[in-house]
This record gives structure tokens, sequence and C-alpha cells, in this order.
């Protein structure tokens, strides 16, 4: 039996789901009304219309004018979740590194590392990006490409590194493992003995089929093998990296520090080198505070992504304006753009919080 608090609860929250209903209904009434004044209508028919318009980077599935604006748009999301994954594990990595250089003990690398960040942090994203792209412009050209490292070459043409061929499947049967070892909880014998038979499965793949490293040469005009980052890819995702990174690393920092000194203390008493206290006994209960601002820095990073439209790479903001202005749906691809970048934030989120309740369930919460 409720209580008339519930009821009333209740009826106060039908009442608001209604209101917005109705408000919803009338909104979607009157624009299609006006629209239909105008002789335009709302349908996503024109997605099986040819594009009519090149893209540039098309790393998963070969493209052109002739395919679809579906295909035009997959090509662009694509290209968006390949941005989204590297640009958050390399800001995770690059972001730890440096919060825990800002507790180095080194006062001339701390310092260097705070000016770092403070700089980064306090320059705006686009401005960040446009410099990087019209810093990676002004390289030398393929003839005369820089050389940082042995195999990379950095031109006007972009970043080019050694391909690793033959692994393919082995990472696929590893992610697979990691994955089944992940989900032991649930599955539990089952996910063991998948995981284990995936990694068995992995490590037969690698020793069968050894990777190879095959660098890049320069032949007549360009580059021939290897793999290519364009100016723009590597532009867009060395801003994403550099400005979420210093975010990442203010949140590792402020972490390690509400960690109690008692803990750093006995470690040490028990003969335990700074880096071990860190590795062992600092860094696993910070993790349990950072692991709900990572996520949320991961969402930012995949949300921040769309300015890639300020300098021309793919992304599916970009396919999706040029094919809202070539078709005239403008509506519509705004309805897609809305739902992708929904999708993906919600998917790391949850991602992100059910591994950070599996922290909270198997460790000592941070006190």
């Amino acid at each position: 039996m409720r209580s008339p608090a519930d009821r009333r609860a209740i009826l106060l929250q039908g009442l608001g789901l209604g209101l917005t209903g109705a408000a919803l209904w009338w909104l979607a009434r009157n624009t299609g009304a006006s629209l239909a004044q105008r002789g335009l209508t709302i349908g996503f028919g024109f997605l099986r219309h040819p594009a009519n318009f090149e893209i540039g980077d098309t790393w998963w599935i070969p493209f052109s004018p002739a395919d679809s604006v579906g295909r035009a748009i997959i090509v662009g999301l694509l290209n968006t979740a390949l941005v989204s994954a590297l640009g958050c594990v390399l800001a995770t990595a690059v972001g730890f590194i440096a919060g825990v250089l800002r507790l180095s003990p080194n006062p001339a690398l701390r310092g260097l590392v705070r000016a770092g960040v403070e700089i980064v942090r306090n320059t705006p994203l686009l401005l960040l990006l446009l410099f990087l792209a019209a810093s990676l412009h002004a390289l030398p050209s393929p003839q005369h490409a820089l050389v940082p490292v042995r195999g990379v070459f950095l031109s006007d043409r972009g970043l080019v590194l050694p391909a690793v061929a033959g692994v393919g499947w082995t990472i696929g049967l590893a992610a697979a493992a990691v994955v089944a070892f992940l989900s032991r909880s649930r599955l539990g014998t089952k996910g063991w003995v998948a995981a284990a038979v995936l990694a068995v499965a992995a490590a037969v793949s690698a020793i069968a089929r050894p990777p190879a490293v095959q660098p890049a040469h320069f032949t007549g005009f360009n580059f021939v093998g290897g793999v290519v980052l364009s100016p723009e890819l590597a532009a867009l995702l060395a801003a994403l990296v550099l400005h979420q990174a210093a975010h990442i690393s203010e949140v590792v920092r402020g972490a390690v520090l509400a960690v109690p000194r008692g803990q750093r203390d006995a470690a040490m008493a028990l003969g335990m080198s700074r880096f071990q206290s860190l590795r062992l006994v600092v860094m696993p209960v910070a993790l349990r505070a950072m692991v709900p601002l990572l996520a949320t820095n991961c969402v930012s990073l995949i949300k921040n992504s769309s300015l890639a439209v300020a300098i021309g790479f793919p992304d599916v903001v970009s396919v999706l304006n040029t094919a809202g202005n070539q078709t005239g749906h403008s509506i519509e691809t705004m309805l897609i753009m809305i739902a992708v970048y929904l999708s993906l934030s919600l998917l790391v989120a949850s991602g992100l919080g059910r591994y950070n309740e599996h922290l909270l369930h198997t460790g000592t919460a941070l006190s």
C-alpha cells in the first residue's frame, strides 16, 4: 500500500511526463507544418542518394563520390571512433605520466612539467588545434622530411609510421581474452575458461605468424608503405591528447595527494622504494578516485573531436554538414549527429562506470 506522499510523487511525475510529451508533440507538429509550407519534408531517404563529394581519410572502407550518403556517414563515424579511441588511450597514458612527474622530488622536472601543463590547460583547444595544423603544413616536403626516429617521417604530407603486419588475428583474440577476463564475475567458470582459451589462441597466432615491422620508404614524390597519418588527423589527435592529458594530469595528481600519508609511510617502513610504494600502494587506492573523472575527460575528448571540422578532417560532423548542405536535410543530419555523440558518450561513460563499480566492490575505498 503506497503512502499519500508516494501517490502524490507518482501523480506529479506522470503530470510532468505528460506535459513534456505534449510540448514535444506541439513542437514536432509546428515544425512539420512549417516545413510543409516551404515544400520541405523530413525523412531519411536521402541516405540512399549518391554523396557526390570526396572524403580524404578513408581508413576502414573504400569510398567514392558515387557511393551513398549513408556510406559517407559511416566513413565519418569510423574516423570519429578512431580519433576518440586513440585519443582516450594516449591522453590517459600521457596524463598519468605527467601527473606522476608533477609529484617528482626533482624541482626542475616538476616545474617544467607544471609549466607545460599550465600552458596547455590555459590555451583554447581550437587555437591549439589551428596552431598544430598550421605547423604541420609548414613542414618540409617529403623529399626533405624530418626523421625524429628511424622509420618515422614527418613532412607536410603528415606523419608516416612503420606498419606492423600479421597482428590482426592476434589483436582480435587478445582483445576477446581481455573481455572474457573482465566478464569472469558474470560468466563464472566459463569466463575463466574462455579467457584462457582465447589467450592461448592469441599466443599461438603470434607464434605461427610473428609480427613483421614494415617501415615506409620514399619513392618518386611520396612515401610508399607504412601507416600514414594525414596532417589533419595528426594535428587533431595531438591537440586532443595534449589538451585532455593536461586535465587528466591534474586528476592523477589530486588523487595521489588524497591518499592518506600514513599508507605511504607504512610502505616506506616496509622497505619499499618510492616507485614500489607508488605502484603497489598509492596508485591502486588513488585509482578509485580517478575513474569517474577519467570517464568525464574521455567523454569531453569525444565531444571535442567535433572541432575537426575547423581543419578539414572528415569526421562525422564534417561529413554530416556537407551532406546536409548538399541535400537540404539539415534537420535530419543534426538529429543523426546528436544520436552519434550521445551514443558514444554514453557508451564510454557506461564502460568506465562499470569498471569503477568493479573497483569499489573488490578493493579498499579511498578514505
